[in-house]
């Protein structure tokens, strides 16, 4: 997939209004580039997630996360997107058994196998 020169249009069925950071006079109702880096780390984790629990058979009511991401500078003085910590909270369905251990282990395989985690530098972390 070859990435589009123009950072609003995604392909030529999509697009994405997108602004700067409003700290850099960007237009608070449109998405920054720093907000879509965490979106899509956000979104592969959880689609991966879903992925697994769908050929493992469970059962998912709900999933929700609050991702943070920390922009800062590096050792050489440049801002980048240091870390990220994902924090998703997810509802099994009725007759879905799913215990702490499990629930770790699906996370784990839903983040290596992530490849937008799997293509950056930035520090992922999965709180559960």
């Amino acid at each position: 997939m070859e990435s589009p020169a123009n950072p609003s249009a995604l392909t030529e069925s999509s697009s994405l209004a997108a602004s700067a950071a409003v700290e850099y006079r960007g237009n608070p109702k449109l998405v920054n580039p720093e907000e879509a880096l965490v979106g899509a780390l956000s979104s592969c984790h959880m689609l991966t997630f879903l992925a697994f629990c769908a050929k493992k058979k469970l059962v998912v009511d709900s999933y929700h996360d609050e991702a943070v991401g920390q922009l800062e500078k590096g050792a050489d003085g440049k801002l980048s997107v240091t870390r990220v910590t994902l924090k998703p909270r997810v509802t099994f369905g009725a007759g879905t058994q799913v215990d702490a251990a499990e629930l770790r282990s699906i996370h784990d395989f839903a983040h290596a196998n992530c490849f937008i985690a799997n293509s950056v530098k930035t520090a992922v972390t999965v709180e559960v």
